[in-house]
């Protein structure tokens, strides 16, 4: 399952990062979301959803979103 496809408020451990792009990976990787770590969708919107990563909250579109298995 990916984020579009999660709950609100509850918490998940991701399992990979779908993407072949290498930019979209390392971006990811220095936001803290990487295979084993935990992730909260907050609020989903429109465009993508609002989630807590270690001590952040991020805005994230659905694309990203779509790439992060959990």
């Amino acid at each position: 399952m990916n984020l579009r496809q999660a709950q609100d408020g509850v918490e998940y451990v991701i399992s990979k990062i779908e993407t072949d792009d290498e930019d979209l990976n390392s971006f990811l990787f220095s936001l803290g979301c990487y295979s084993g770590e935990t992730i909260t969708v907050i609020r989903h919107l429109k465009g993508g959803c609002i989630v807590a990563i270690k001590d952040g909250r991020y805005n994230i579109d659905n694309q990203l979103a779509e790439a992060i298995i959990v």
